[in-house]
């Protein structure tokens, strides 16, 4: 795939999390293995992030983060952008002015057909990545990775007649690591001696705290607990403090995460896009939605018996986290079968197959 040129427009901050930068990445990698030039555009990104896109030889472009022009727009998620759609647009058409680009990736709740629209004279075709299916888009190609039952109806009168829909856990944006390690897995037993706590790349609320708390009292002499938080995690040093205190593991930025869900038998976690690196490893799962768009992830989980749902992080605390934990111990078919059904609902090639609808076999 010579001269193939795709660009993403995705943020990460401290507000948005790392998923769907994270998300992103996964799809930029899987591409750029198959020959295509990557280019990211971002506003506000945190420098270790910088630092991963250019290890990985992909260009980067920081968008304005002092000037806001106008009033922003009336999405739910609007103060994610920092700004209007329309200047946005316009910094974006700025980055990528020096070429033509095939394709364009956007991955923002901030950002829908007002700001696709600006950019149609500048890029091929558009993907848009979403889940909340909010507002509409003008793209030729949407993907939503998640499991609902409305699926397939999600999106009518949002998107374009012409638009292609990747739909479903079979799309899910998994780094070529999980599906490696999904050929060693074994299915679980249903005991659980190993337990691995994370609630994604930011965790502002400290839920992996919460975890620790539980935990703490109940995990048994033989249990092994591994702790992953991300590089800003605004509590680090405590969390840090803790697991030395408790004899726990706690990794830092890890690129470990399948090794780690692989060696588990129990996950406590958010129920955003990590959902699908459990599943394909069959990790059994309790849940605990972070965002709102996370709430109908982990129920529909729940109700197919692919996970737990123990409720939202205003429901959510360390006493939930210990009921949940001392009830799902004394269940082990349960937990084998949670197992797999996980195992069964994601197999790990999801970004492949995105790959060849854009083009890159």
């Amino acid at each position: 795939m010579a001269e193939y040129h795709i660009a993403f427009r995705a943020d990460a901050t401290s507000q948005i999390g790392t998923g769907h930068f994270m998300r992103c990445l996964t799809l930029a990698d899987a591409l750029r293995q198959r020959g295509a030039q990557i280019r990211f555009v971002s506003r506000g990104l945190p420098v270790h992030l910088r630092d991963m896109l250019a290890a990985k030889g992909m260009e980067f472009v920081p968008l304005n983060s002092d000037v806001v022009e106008a009033p922003l727009d009336d999405l739910a998620h609007s103060k994610w952008l920092e700004t209007s759609q329309a200047q946005d647009a316009r910094g974006t058409v700025e980055a990528l002015g020096d070429r033509k680009w095939d394709w364009l990736v956007v991955d923002h709740y901030a950002l829908d057909v007002r700001w696709e629209r600006a950019m149609r004279g500048f890029v091929e075709g558009i993907m848009a990545i979403d889940d909340l299916a909010d507002r509409q888009h003008d793209c030729d190609v949407l993907l939503d990775q998640n499991y609902y039952a409305d699926m397939q109806t999600r999106y009518v009168g949002k998107v374009p007649e012409r638009c292609r829909l990747l739909l479903g856990p079979r799309y899910a944006l998994l780094r070529e690591e999980f599906w490696r390690v999904r050929e060693q897995v074994k299915p679980r037993t249903g005991e659980v001696r190993r337990i691995l706590v994370f609630f994604g790349g930011v965790d502002a609320d400290n839920y992996t705290g919460l975890a620790i708390q539980a935990l703490t009292g109940i995990a048994n002499q033989g249990m092994h607990v591994d702790v992953v938080i991300g590089v800003q995690h605004p509590y680090r040093e405590q969390i840090q403090q803790a697991c030395a205190a408790q004899g726990y593991a706690c990794h830092i930025q890890t690129s470990r995460m399948a090794e780690l869900m692989a060696a588990a038998d129990l996950a406590i976690g958010a129920g955003g896009s990590a959902s699908w690196e459990r599943c394909c490893l069959g990790l059994p799962a309790l849940l605990v939605a972070l965002a709102d768009n996370q709430v109908d992830i982990a129920k529909e989980l729940d109700s197919i018996g692919a996970g737990i749902y123990i409720g939202t992080k205003e429901t959510a605390n360390s006493l939930t986290f210990q009921r949940a934990i001392r009830d799902l111990s004394g269940m082990p078919d349960r937990i084998a079968m949670i197992s797999q059904c996980a195992f069964s609902l994601v197999d790990g090639i999801g970004a492949g197959r995105v790959c060849q609808e854009l083009g890159a076999r």
